[in-house]
């Protein structure tokens, strides 16, 4: 149940972020819940990993690199997913943003 609640939160953060920025577009609902899904598994998988690749870069900017980690995790389902697009990197960030807000919100 926790499972679904998160998913859901996810998906209407990610749906919210795509009505707001430009660059960000979602085709569809289905669409959407796909994206919010990958975005969990890209965030529990492949982000520690480019963390702990990262982390000299990461210290010497005292974690500011993180910002761009997090920024490229969204790009890269972007990449992954056809129908969910992310046009710049300015996009990406401005959306992880305001993903991570909601999230933390709800």
């Amino acid at each position: 149940m926790e499972f679904l609640k998160r998913l859901v939160i996810s998906a209407l953060s990610l749906g919210l972020a795509a009505s707001i920025i430009p660059g960000i577009v979602v085709d569809n609902w289905f669409n959407l819940f796909i994206a919010a899904f990958l975005l969990g598994l890209v965030n529990a998988f492949i982000r520690p990993l480019i963390v702990i690749l990262t982390l000299p870069v990461t210290l010497i900017t005292l974690g500011l690199f993180l910002l761009v980690i997090n920024a490229a995790m969204l790009s890269l389902v972007a990449w992954i997913l056809p129908g969910f697009h992310v046009g710049s990197f300015g996009s990406a960030f401005m959306g992880w943003l305001l993903i991570t807000i909601v999230s933390w919100l709800a």
